[in-house]
């Protein structure tokens, strides 16, 4: 598994313009960059992307910020893309741009198109599912 601790480890392995991952990889780190990120053999865990594309089998992450995302499983909080495709997706808030589609189940708290034109949530073998947020207690 390659595990990057900074961003200033992500950024010296970009090339071209692309993050190009053989196997596992976990970001320990927030990760905001100009690159695509293509994971090839392996899944992602990491607290908060944003790239420009991610294509990976699964994602695990805080928060994602992406033009396009392609990925078997996404598990996050809140996820924000111009387009989406994923076998299932669970998360918080969901934003996309024109198009969202899964083959199997979306789980989240909302889910909206931004565009003014845009094609609702669609999934292909199974269905849209709402949350409740979850209440939380401070102890003190």
């Amino acid at each position: 598994m390659k595990i990057y601790k900074t961003q200033k480890e992500v950024e010296k392995d970009i090339k071209d313009g692309i993050l190009s991952i053989n196997g596992d990889v976990s970001f320990e780190c927030s990760l905001n960059i100009k690159a695509s990120i293509i994971i090839t053999a392996g899944n992602i865990n990491a607290r908060d992307i944003t790239a420009r594309d991610i294509t990976a089998r699964d994602i695990t992450a805080g928060d994602i910020t992406a033009w396009d995302i392609t990925a078997r499983d996404i598990n996050a909080g809140d996820i924000t893309a111009w387009d989406i495709n994923a076998r299932d997706i669970t998360a918080g808030n969901i934003l996309y741009w024109a198009f969202c589609c899964v083959y199997q189940d979306i789980k989240c708290l909302s889910i909206n198109g931004t565009r003014d034109k845009n094609q609702k949530p669609i999934c292909l073998d199974g269905k849209l599912e709402f949350k409740k947020k979850r209440k939380t207690i401070n102890s003190k």
